[in-house]
């Protein structure tokens, strides 16, 4: 059966060290990330439309916007990154702010591959609960050549 979906892209900005990777990316880095939302229902609404793009901004593109834009997407078990904030915290106090406010701590290495999948996962059904669409597929581009997805 053909499926109709609604998309809608949002840019931010954010760093990562992708542990255990090979090459730079196991260096302190970041990306002008573009991630992609797509997402369907079973049904279209009264005015002919999956949902407003308007509430995917508000759900979905504002989430990622308030949670990751301009912070540092940290494998809450990367060694790298718990011997940093331990070494700030031990030599300044005033640090714990800036840490707190700036560092994310995910259950996941934070490749494009895994964030695509706990946005699709975690985020889509919490964000979109109670509005009768599944967010089915995110792309996230870290750059304009490079990009991973996850769908279900």
């Amino acid at each position: 059966m053909p499926k109709i979906t609604a998309e809608r892209y949002h840019d931010i900005s954010a760093g990562h060290r992708v542990v255990g990777h090979e090459n730079k990316c196991r260096h302190l880095h970041g990306h002008n990330y573009r991630i992609h939302f797509v997402c369907e229902a079973d049904t279209l609404d009264e005015v002919g439309r999956v949902i407003d793009f308007g509430v995917i901004k508000e759900r979905l593109c504002m989430w990622v916007e308030n949670n990751w834009d301009h912070k540092f997407l940290a494998w809450e078990e990367d060694p790298v990154i718990s011997a940093m904030v331990f070494y700030l915290l031990f030599e300044d106090a005033d640090s714990e702010k800036i840490l707190s406010d700036s560092i994310v701590h995910t259950p996941f290495n934070p490749t494009a591959e895994n964030m695509a999948q706990h946005l699709v996962q975690v985020v889509g059904p919490a964000q979109l609960d109670a509005t009768g669409v599944t967010l089915v597929s995110v792309r996230i581009e870290e750059t304009a050549k490079c990009s991973a997805s996850f769908h279900i």
